[in-house]
This record gives C-alpha cells, sequence and structure tokens, in this order.
C-alpha cells in the first residue's frame, strides 16, 4: 500500500472510533438518559460531530487522496480510496455552523417529540420541526450546489449513493400499478378466514425472554451486543458492539416479536461485516437499502414463512400458555393477514410498501420547498386516504409524528425500506435456485444456508462494490421489482 493511503487509513480509523463513542452516547440517550439530561447530551454529541467534521476535512487531505489516486496498486486499493473520498467529500461541501446547528436542532426535537407525540401535540411539535426541516434544506442546497445533484438527491445520496429520486419514482410508479389490486385480492381471498387472536396480557419479561430465544435462532452474537428499551426501536452501535432496541405492550406480542426480529437483521449484518477493515468505509454497510434488506430478509423472508411460524408454536405455548391461537395454521393467518392501518412499523408486509412512499412523497416535496411544513398533515391524511383508505385526520400521534426519522433530520432515509423489500426478495430468489431445498431447511429449522448465502454474499463484502454491481453479483441480476412481486403474489395469492 502507498504511504498517502495509509495516511489516509490512519485518519479514517481515528474517526470511526470517535463514532464509536458518538454511537453510545446515541444509545443512552434513547434509552438511559434522564430527561434533564438532554441538553447537555446535545451540546456534547453536537461538540464530537464538530470534531469528526473537523478531522473529515482537514486540509492536508485533498492532496494525500491525489497522492493515492495517483498509485493506487489494484482494484481493493482502488474500492477503499473510492468508499473514502465518497465521505470525504460529502463533509467538506458543509460548513463546520451548519454540523453543529443540524445536530443540536435535531437532539432537541427527537427528545421534546417523545412527550409531544404522546400528546398529539402537532403544533407544539413544529416549531422545533421548521428548524430541523430548514437547516435540512440548507444542507441539501450546499451538497446540490457542488454535485448538481437535484437537493432532495443530493440528500438521498447519503442513505442510497448513486440512487436517483428520477429511478425511484420509475419503481414505485411501477409498486402503484399493481400494490392496490394486489391488496384487495388478498384481503378478498382472506375475508373468510376464522382467526383466533391472542389475548392478553402478556408479561412483558415473558416477551423479553421470547425475543431472547429468537435472537439466538437468528445468530445473534450476544457476546458482541444486547436488547434493550427505547420509544421507537432501532439498531445501533457499532459492528463490534450491537445495540438493539424494542418496545412492548402488555397487549400484543407481535409487534415487539417482529421488531426484534427485524432488528436482529440489522445486527448480523453489522456483526458479519469483514473484521479486517470494519474501521474503514469499504468494510462498512454499503446503503441503508442493503441494512434495510438484511433486517427484511430476517422479518419478512424468515420471520413469517410457515417454516419458521411453525417453530415458533410451541414457544409462544411456553412462554403465555397453551391456546389455540398460536397453532401453526392460526398464527400463519395472524403474521400474513392484510389489514391496512396506520402504524408503519405495524403495517403487515403488502400495506407497507404504502407507508414507504407516503413518506417519500412528502419529503422529497418538503426538502424541494414545494410544500412546507405546516402542510404535512394535510398531506398526510390525503395520501393515507388515497393509498391506504385510512382516515388519519386529527390523529398526528398515529400520523405524521409517529416516526424519529424526521426528528432528527434524516430526509432520504425512507425509500430505504422498500428498496431494502426488493433487495431480499430477489436475494431468496437467488438462493432458491442455487438451494432448490432452501424452504425444507427452514422448515428443519436449519436457518444455515440463508446466513451461509447473505454472509458470502452481502455481509463479508462491506462496501466493496457500488450498491448496483452488489446486488448483481449476488443474484445475477440488477435490482429488478418482479422478484418482489412474484414473493408477494405467491404468499398472499398462491
Amino acid at each position: 500500500m502507498n504511504p498517502a493511503q495509509s495516511q489516509l487509513e490512519q485518519v479514517f480509523t481515528r474517526l470511526y472510533r470517535y463514532q464509536h463513542l458518538v454511537a453510545m452516547a446515541g444509545w443512552d440517550r434513547a434509552t438511559m438518559m434522564p430527561p434533564k439530561g438532554n441538553e447537555a447530551r446535545a451540546r456534547a454529541m453536537a461538540e464530537m460531530d464538530v470534531l469528526l467534521h473537523r478531522t473529515l476535512t482537514d486540509s492536508g487531505l485533498g492532496a494525500l487522496f491525489a497522492d493515492a489516486e495517483a498509485a493506487a496498486g489494484n482494484e481493493d486499493e482502488a474500492a477503499g480510496l473510492r468508499e473514502m473520498r465518497r465521505v470525504w467529500l460529502m463533509a467538506s461541501r458543509l460548513p463546520e455552523a451548519l454540523i453543529e446547528a443540524r445536530s443540536l436542532a435535531g437532539a432537541r426535537c427527537e427528545h421534546d417529540w417523545r412527550r409531544q407525540r404522546g400528546a398529539n401535540d402537532w403544533s407544539g411539535f413544529l416549531a422545533n420541526f421548521e428548524e430541523v426541516v430548514r437547516l435540512a434544506r440548507e444542507e441539501a442546497a450546499y451538497l446540490s450546489d457542488a454535485s448538481g445533484l437535484s437537493r432532495y438527491d443530493a440528500l438521498l445520496d447519503k442513505y442510497e449513493p448513486g440512487v436517483r429520486s428520477e429511478r425511484l419514482d420509475r419503481i414505485f410508479g411501477e409498486i402503484k400499478g399493481w400494490l392496490p389490486d394486489l391488496i384487495a385480492r388478498a384481503r378478498a381471498r382472506q375475508a373468510g378466514d376464522t382467526l383466533v387472536y391472542p389475548q392478553g396480557p402478556f408479561p412483558l419479561e415473558r416477551q423479553r425472554a421470547l425475543g431472547l430465544i429468537m435472537m439466538k435462532k437468528l445468530g445473534f452474537d450476544f457476546d458482541a451486543g444486547r436488547l434493550d428499551l427505547s420509544v421507537h426501536p432501532f439498531c445501533g452501535g457499532v459492528a463490534e458492539d450491537v445495540r438493539i432496541t424494542t418496545r412492548y405492550r402488555e397487549d400484543d406480542f407481535i409487534q415487539s416479536l417482529m421488531g426484534i426480529i427485524h432488528e436482529t437483521g440489522h445486527a448480523c449484518y453489522e456483526q458479519g461485516l469483514p473484521r479486517t477493515r470494519v474501521h474503514l468505509p469499504v468494510g462498512q454497510a454499503r446503503s441503508m437499502g442493503v441494512h434495510e434488506s438484511q433486517s427484511l430478509s430476517f422479518e419478512m423472508q424468515l420471520g413469517r414463512h410457515p417454516g419458521l411460524i411453525a417453530q415458533l408454536s410451541p414457544l409462544l405455548e411456553q412462554h403465555f400458555g397453551a391456546s389455540e391461537a398460536y397453532e401453526t395454521e392460526n398464527l400463519i393467518k395472524l403474521f400474513t393477514r392484510v389489514e391496512p392501518g396506520l402504524i408503519r412499523i405495524e403495517a403487515d408486509e403488502l400495506c407497507y410498501p404504502a407507508h414507504v412512499m407516503l413518506r417519500y412523497e412528502i419529503e422529497r416535496d418538503l426538502i424541494e420547498g414545494h410544500v412546507d411544513c405546516r402542510d404535512v398533515p394535510a398531506l398526510w391524511d390525503e395520501k393515507m386516504s388515497a393509498y391506504l383508505g385510512v382516515d388519519s385526520r386529527g390523529n398526528f400521534r398515529d400520523g405524521c409524528m409517529q416516526d424519529i426519522h424526521w426528528t432528527d433530520g434524516c430526509f432520504g432515509y425512507f425509500p430505504s425500506y422498500t428498496l431494502g423489500a426488493m433487495y431480499a426478495a430477489q436475494y431468496f430468489a437467488a438462493m432458491r435456485r442455487e438451494r432448490p431445498l432452501l424452504d425444507a431447511d427452514i422448515a428443519a429449522g436449519d436457518f444455515g444456508s440463508v446466513f451461509s448465502w447473505l454472509g458470502r454474499h452481502i455481509w463479508s463484502q462491506g462496501s466493496r462494490w457500488t450498491t448496483d454491481e452488489l446486488i448483481e453479483r449476488a443474484t445475477g441480476s440488477a435490482l429488478d421489482p418482479v422478484h418482489y412481486r412474484a414473493h408477494l403474489e405467491a404468499r398472499y395469492l398462491g
């Protein structure tokens, strides 16, 4: 390796160590920190964000990149430089003052949101939200001016490198063309089903014990991570110390259980990244869409697979007592029940993409300046009615205030969920071609074929390839929504 690239890797290794501490402080803020600690924690984390930015935009890095790229000796070194340069360029386009202001505004908005959401207090939330959006638009303007991308695409590129809204509009437009009919047909098919709904209460300690068992079954390494509580479920930390959170309801175990399975997919991706390179951008997760493809591989492809549900049946009886609600056939009906509702993270597999497309369209127009923050509730109500036939008027808590993402300025993130669902369907189509007995393996409780395939093709690759290259190398073709539609039709109409 040439000396310039070696020096760059030293800088990025230092950044990774800083990010480790920031991640732990963020986890603590979401799970353990007392409310009165928020302002001091917000200022401390803003200070760390400034330190990270200052390290990454050091005036000497430009010359190091030029020297390293001139002397790059092989494809691996070139890939490493490509990923470091991408991170460096993104940071170098933003002023330090904006970094600090954005961090503080997001921390304050997210903290107050926890209380305001429960109180259905849109007007109270709006003041903080307007500041977050103002700073996000300012960030988008800087990135857009430097890159030539539209303002929304400049933010989207942070989460989905190389993906543009034009491509999303085409893909989502295609999905909107067939999804409503598929939802209607699935609901008509299920109309005559007789279901037995589980009756609570479901003690929280038993829900936690069940979740831990499922995490172990799915390969989570408890020596490199843990499970905790938060207002909004997430997976955070770093690859060597992954933090999963969930939230419980005594009247419903399914939400928490599927949330844990979802977050375990994120965690196993992090735990499976290449350890020799995880401190560098090239060894880290490829994109948020690829990250979501791992959580949705676990939650949707595996978690709602009849073979896994059959194994879940005796576990539910063990933890909550005998009930015909826990019989395998009844559970399969419950876990694949199509029923439009208000809450994204509680949505069934068919309705979920409608929730994502709604948010994508609003945040895109919000960042581009086509709509104002005050317009969001009405737009939300309009799209919820049009896409899902659900009335959300006046219900800000379960409407436009339900997600954490916009509170800290994560605009451009939401498309990752549906991209991830499409990637996951394409992975499993490729797995079945490679391993025709895959479904029998899952039914027998052997997930090794799934984990081995994901490990070889996705986890171990980090960011060695661009997203399109990664998907094509793994599955034999670029992203093709036909696999997603085929999966949904097979599960809900087959």
